[in-house]
């Protein structure tokens, strides 16, 4: 590797002996490959025409001597270029022979043919080097193998291949799609705060940082939650944040320590209102992005209670065992069970036993309390809230509640969650009487919806693991 580093650096130099700058400043005017290919697609083969134009991207194939074929690929495709030193002249041609790798990369300006087999290419009359690669590019045919690599090294993984710069051209519009979604149905985007002074919103323990000046801790967000109901009290009654949100927990193929969230509220609906709202939003990204895989997305989706989706799969009646010990033993040797609370053994009964499963969209309805303490109580069902999660590929992509609008009940509901942390929960949530007090400026019914980006993505594009999907993953040293 040395050596291949170190005739890279001579032809820099000689580049810049050449009176050449390696790295210009800029290159007006260029136009993406898939508009030139666009412009000429019913071009006959062999066919000549006089129209030029300007493109730039990586130098990705030569082949050939006084007459050479290169490949240019930028992010909308590849381009086939012929070089011929009748054209170019002795001297630019031998420059692009000899100093120019691949790797490297080029501003073209050309006249468009299609040459004797059909491809659309450019004849070029002149080139510009706009930055000398000093490595050498992944290997040609086979781009990057090792998967480790992929991960660590996003930029080499996107120079090699195609798939993986669709990937996440496509991971770009369904954000776009969401958004405009949203837009479209009456809803705000609004940006709460990142570092928080406390934490809240979900059961999961917080990414913790020292503010200097203030001299104080503050916590990465581990959910938008609370400060997007702030909003909805505050009279902002269809508000949404689609931003990052951070969890101190374990790796797995679903969970990476930050991750794209999408969360958002609608006054006086429910949470069978909102599941509508989240089916017609998922129908409306596939339809725009398309979808791949086994995972079919059409209305209507399943609808199953939590009690019904474990009682299917386990045999087991959560609500026939109503404390820990209970609990534990109807599980018996099906789950490992000490130390764990009897809301994390619920838990663990569907993330463990259903949800596997789940592979055809499904909402998975009607928690018990100890499971959401922000949601509201289920007005049919004593003990149970008003709940869904969504789940498809095996993978929740969404949790929903008909928010719990009444601060007695929510003061009560963190006092519960205290009792858990004595008991050793460590994603209990907080207390947080800030946004006790904020309810008690009193907020209409609302449902509210969290929709991870990253694993609708990973639906969407059918990957098996969180780290496809997400450019810069957490990795192991």
């Amino acid at each position: 590797m040395s050596e291949l580093l170190a005739v890279r650096r001579a032809k820099l130099e000689k580049l810049r002996a050449d009176g050449i700058d390696p790295f210009p400043h800029e290159f007006p005017g260029v136009e993406p490959i898939a508009d030139v290919l666009a412009a000429h697609a019913d071009l006959a083969a062999g066919e000549e025409t006089e129209v030029r134009h300007r493109v730039a991207g990586r130098l990705a194939l030569r082949r050939g001597g006084k007459m050479m074929w290169l490949d240019l690929v930028d992010r909308s495709g590849r381009l086939q270029l012929q070089a011929r030193i009748d054209v170019l002249g002795e001297e630019a041609h031998e420059r692009l022979k000899r100093q120019i790798d691949l790797g490297d990369i080029l501003g073209v300006d050309g006249t468009a043919f299609s040459s004797r087999t059909g491809e659309l290419s450019l004849r070029v009359d002149d080139y510009t080097v706009l930055a000398k690669s000093l490595r050498p590019p992944p290997e040609k045919h086979h781009g990057l193998t090792d998967v480790e690599t992929r991960y660590r090294r996003r930029e080499l993984d996107l120079m090699s291949s195609a798939e993986a710069r669709e990937l996440f051209i496509t991971r770009a519009r369904a954000i776009t799609a969401v958004r405009r979604f949203l837009d479209d149905a009456g809803f705000i985007e609004v940006e709460t705060p990142v570092l928080q002074p406390l934490y809240g919103g979900a059961l999961a323990r917080p990414f913790t940082t020292h503010h200097n000046a203030l001299d104080r801790e503050l916590y990465l967000r581990i959910a938008t939650e609370l400060y997007l109901k702030r909003c909805i009290v505050g009279g902002l009654e269809r508000v949404y944040e689609l931003g990052k949100d951070f969890r101190n927990e374990g790796l797995s193929t679903k969970h990476n320590p930050e991750f794209t969230m999408l969360e958002f509220y609608e006054a006086y609906a429910d949470y069978l209102d909102v599941a509508d709202r989240l089916e017609a939003l998922v129908t409306s990204v596939v339809a725009e992005v398309g979808s791949t895989g086994p995972i079919d997305f059409g209305s209507p989706w399943r609808r199953i209670t939590l009690r019904d989706a474990i009682r299917e799969k386990t045999g087991i009646d959560f609500r026939a065992h109503p404390d820990t010990e209970s609990l534990a033993a109807a599980i018996g040797t099906l789950l490992p069970t000490e130390g764990r609370t009897w809301p994390q053994l619920v838990d663990d009964l569907l993330s463990k036993c259903v949800e596997p499963d789940l592979q055809q969209p499904t909402f998975v309805m009607d928690y018990p309390v100890d499971l959401s303490p922000f949601a509201k109580a289920h007005r049919s069902e004593p003990g149970l809230v008003e709940r869904w999660e969504a789940f498809c590929g095996g993978v929740e992509i969404a949790n929903a509640f008909t928010e719990l609008n009444d601060p007695d009940e929510q003061r009560a509901r963190f006092e519960g969650q205290a009792r858990l942390a004595a008991e050793g929960d460590d994603e209990a949530a907080p207390y947080d009487e800030v946004f006790v007090e904020a309810l008690e400026q009193g907020m209409p019914p609302t449902g509210g919806v969290g929709l991870g980006i990253d694993r609708l993505v990973m639906a969407l594009t059918d990957r098996p693991t969180i780290r496809e999907v997400v450019l810069f993953p957490a990795m192991r040293d």
